[in-house]
């Protein structure tokens, strides 16, 4: 899988980097991070390359990693690890749609990689290979939960976000209505979105994030960044956080300078190959898994 990605990125102009995964300052904010003391200083384990990967669009352009994240992610579940690997990706000079085009090319592209270099595997593993469209298929997160609803007749109460067992419908309605198992869900609530995300223009109750769901779970979201540092600065005193603070610092330089328009995605490798596979829990998709149970071996 990271081999077919890594072409697939290369093909397309992109920089390979590496980011630090010792922080100043949390980037995905919220409790689910992981702290320790650096000679003298609170630093956290790198929730994301987040910070990193938008300011090098200003030099690159186009980049992308391929690492380890950490999150304390207390959920004991079989989609949920507290370390993974993902690749991130950012792209400069892009809309909203082409940054869609380009997370479903990928995907596609990767697959196609993986059944003519491992067929022998994925024949050993009854896999069956997924099935996906030419392009992009997007659904508006509140169709979501009209189709759910109509289909299965239970209500859901918070339609801020979709459940599991929404993730798991759609996809499989997506199958067999467009002929694809991935299927991107856009329309997200702006009351919902982290401080650097874009909200839709002419509709500030909204904002261009996307999730991107694949055999009925989630394996990337997909959004457009804030690239005006105006903005930036008014979206991180509505959400509470002080932009003055240390680890924010050279972050928000790089948007006081200029960044171009840009977007961006975290794919989750283990959830993928989870996926594809078939296998019952993430924690089969990885050689040491990590959760709130296992720290050896």
């Amino acid at each position: 899988l990271l081999e077919g990605a890594r072409r697939y990125f290369y093909s397309h102009d992109f920089t390979e980097m590496k980011t630090p995964k010792l922080l100043a300052k949390p980037t995905e904010g919220g409790a689910e991070v992981f702290t320790l003391d650096y000679f003298g200083k609170t630093a956290s384990l790198a929730q994301s390359a987040q910070f990193y990967k938008q300011i090098m669009v200003g030099v690159f352009e186009r980049v992308f990693e391929m690492g380890g994240t950490y999150r304390a992610e207390p959920s004991s579940t079989t989609r949920h690890m507290t370390e993974y690997t993902t690749i991130d990706c950012e792209m400069g000079f892009v809309t909203f749609d082409e940054l869609r085009e380009f997370a479903h090319g990928l995907l596609k592209s990767t697959i196609d990689f993986v059944w003519e270099e491992c067929p022998n595997e994925l024949k050993m593993w009854n896999a069956t290979k997924p099935v996906l469209s030419d392009k992009a298929v997007s659904i508006p997160m509140a169709k979501v939960h009209e189709l759910y609803e109509a289909e299965t007749k239970e209500i859901i109460d918070d339609k801020k976000d979709l459940t599991p067992a929404e993730e798991k419908w759609i996809c499989e309605y997506t199958k067999k209505n467009f002929g694809t198992e991935a299927v991107f869900v856009t329309e997200w609530p702006a009351s919902s979105m982290k401080f650097y995300h874009k909200k839709t223009e002419g509709n500030e109750d909204m904002c261009d994030r996307s999730d991107f769901l694949f055999r009925g779970v989630e394996i990337m979201t997909c959004p457009m960044r804030e690239n005006r540092y105006e903005v930036l600065l008014q979206q991180m005193k509505d959400q509470g956080i002080d932009s003055t603070e240390e680890g924010y610092q050279a972050y928000l330089t790089a948007f006081k300078y200029g960044l171009p328009p840009h977007g961006g995605f975290g794919w989750g490798m283990e959830r993928t190959t989870q996926k594809i596979i078939g296998l019952n829990n993430v924690k089969e998709a990885t050689l040491f898994p990590r959760d709130i149970n296992r720290l050896a071996p």
